[in-house]
């Protein structure tokens, strides 16, 4: 049995058929929000940024939001396995001396691993050879523009799942897309509107490097807002998931300036959710509608059923383990370091199709 599933988009689907994957021609890494979810890939992770594409260099357009942009950061840290590795067991590490923390715990711990994951990484990062970091991040407008207190949150918050229930469109009079990212590369391919959200955009620079990363995988409630984040739009900043989850984004405009240009997409799913309050609504799908050519050009990679069935509580780690453990921390971390490990399989499957691409194994995404 494999450990990965590959889904593609008619255009990648063609190209590996005429070329096989290729290194050369990964012009996009995508990776998504989700916690925990995002350690699995760890050893995957490794392999692409240590190994596969040094022997293909060229510019590169690296997205994230949440998880997705602290590992997105780890790839363009000099040495990319150690940046990983130690994004694994930071993230991992986490403790807390309640069940239920507070805002102010949570707080230190996350800001406390994101300052040991960047401190003196920051050159690195941001002026990388060949990537291009964006890193996602949501800015608060009207009644999300600046709460003064938890319970005015609340309502805000309350306020925008109305707002999604009816339509992303109608949830972007409470949101902003906020793009910090790596000048050098621009972001043609965002700035035409594609969606009902404004998207602003704003250098990413090693003085807002860590708050842009913090800002990025700002819970909501269970975190402060980050507050006027450096070179960005003043204002109120959350998870990039909230309007980013699974990064639906236009990926086709990337094929379009550059015929036969891949999105690799190692993802938790072979679904791409657009944003966090449409994770129980499967026809908000990125790959149904009208913008379904957005992903013509992206091949999909995921952990198959029975790597899943190998996991930790048979599924990918994620956010519901500190509730399961408790303050069993040591019995959590030891699941987690179990599920990173096991993501050598990942690894091992990639690398072999890589070597003997085999067509017949990608189905539609």
């Amino acid at each position: 049995m494999h450990a990965l599933t590959f889904h593609a988009g008619p255009a990648a689907l063609a190209h590996i058929r005429a070329h096989g994957l290729r290194a050369q021609d990964i012009a996009v890494v995508p990776a998504a929000a989700g916690g925990p979810k995002g350690l699995v890939f760890r050893a995957l992770d490794q392999w692409l940024f240590g190994h596969w594409f040094p022997g293909a260099q060229r510019e590169r357009i690296l997205v994230g939001s949440s998880i997705g942009a602290w590992r997105m950061a780890a790839a363009c840290q000099r040495d990319p396995a150690e940046a990983f590795r130690r994004l694994g067991t930071l993230y991992s590490g986490q403790r807390y001396a309640s069940t239920k923390p507070g805002q102010e715990q949570i707080d230190a711990v996350v800001q406390g691993l994101l300052g040991e994951f960047v401190r003196g990484h920051e050159d690195d990062i941001v002026a990388h050879p060949h990537y291009r970091l964006q890193v996602l991040a949501v800015r608060g407008k009207r009644a999300l523009a600046a709460p003064g207190h938890r319970h005015a949150e609340l309502r805000g918050f309350a306020a925008a799942a109305l707002h999604n229930l009816f339509s992303r469109d109608r949830l972007a009079r409470l949101m902003d897309r906020v793009v910090i990212g790596d000048v050098r590369a621009g972001a043609a391919w965002l700035a035409q509107p594609f969606d009902g959200f404004a998207t602003q955009f704003a250098p990413l620079t090693k003085e807002n490097l860590a708050a842009s990363l913090l800002a990025s995988g700002t819970l909501p409630m269970l975190m402060k807002p980050v507050r006027d984040i450096a070179g960005a739009p003043p204002g109120h900043y959350w998870d990039g998931g909230l309007i980013d989850y699974n990064l639906a984004l236009p990926y086709g405009r990337i094929a379009a300036r550059e015929p036969g240009a891949i999105v690799l997409y190692p993802h938790f799913s072979e679904h791409i959710v657009p944003g966090w309050l449409d994770k129980a609504m499967p026809w908000r799908r990125a790959a149904r509608g009208p913008n379904r050519g957005w992903l013509d050009n992206v091949l999909v990679v995921a952990p198959s059923r029975d790597f899943l069935a190998k996991m930790p509580r048979g599924k990918l780690i994620d956010r519901s383990d500190f509730q399961f453990y408790g303050l069993d921390h040591d019995a959590r971390i030891q699941a987690w370091r179990r599920a990173m490990d096991e993501g050598e399989r990942l690894r091992d499957d990639f690398a072999a199709f890589v070597a003997r691409p085999d067509p017949a194994r990608i189905r539609p995404l």
